[in-house]
């Protein structure tokens, strides 16, 4: 019987942490790896209209986006209520639209400059004659590639 008796008091192990630190920085490695971080904060209300045809980009990192629309409720007591042309993070002119592509295609590779897109979301009550202005920039930067965003139909 003594052979299955306790004899003095037993600690129970300590857990090793040795290992830990790797996991957490595979962890960690992961979830920056695969988290894609939003690029730009929408500034202005777009319904899209719906589509008729619909083409994937190929690859979203050589698009650059423009929104035209009217400002959020929380930004029309600065900018009013007509439609506005969002660049990124800032309300731009159609004049501006010539330095947001040459600065946006400075960021690019020399390889990946013939592939840069610009695509247009534009709210479907917003005139034509603003949108008519954008590409008539778009064209005069050599910008031809664009692409409008839009809704798709419903089914």
């Amino acid at each position: 019987m003594a052979k299955f008796g306790r004899s003095g008091s037993r600690e129970v192990p300590g857990i090793t942490t040795a290992s830990m630190s790797d996991i957490v920085f595979m962890l960690l490695f992961f979830f920056m790896v695969t988290t894609s971080m939003r690029e730009t904060e929408n500034k202005v209300i777009v319904k899209l209209p719906e589509a008729t045809e619909i083409a994937k980009l190929e690859r979203k990192d050589l698009t650059s986006y423009i929104n035209i629309g009217t400002p959020i409720e929380s930004l029309q007591s600065k900018f009013g209520t007509d439609a506005r042309i969002q660049l990124n993070d800032s309300f731009k002119t159609v004049d501006e639209i010539r330095d947001f592509i040459a600065a946006e295609r400075d960021a690019m590779s020399e390889t990946d400059r013939q592939f840069m897109t610009v695509s247009i979301k534009a709210d479907s009550d917003v005139r034509m004659g603003i949108i008519t202005d954008v590409k008539q920039e778009l064209r005069r930067c050599s910008a031809l590639k664009i692409m409008y965003a839009a809704r798709k139909p419903a089914e």
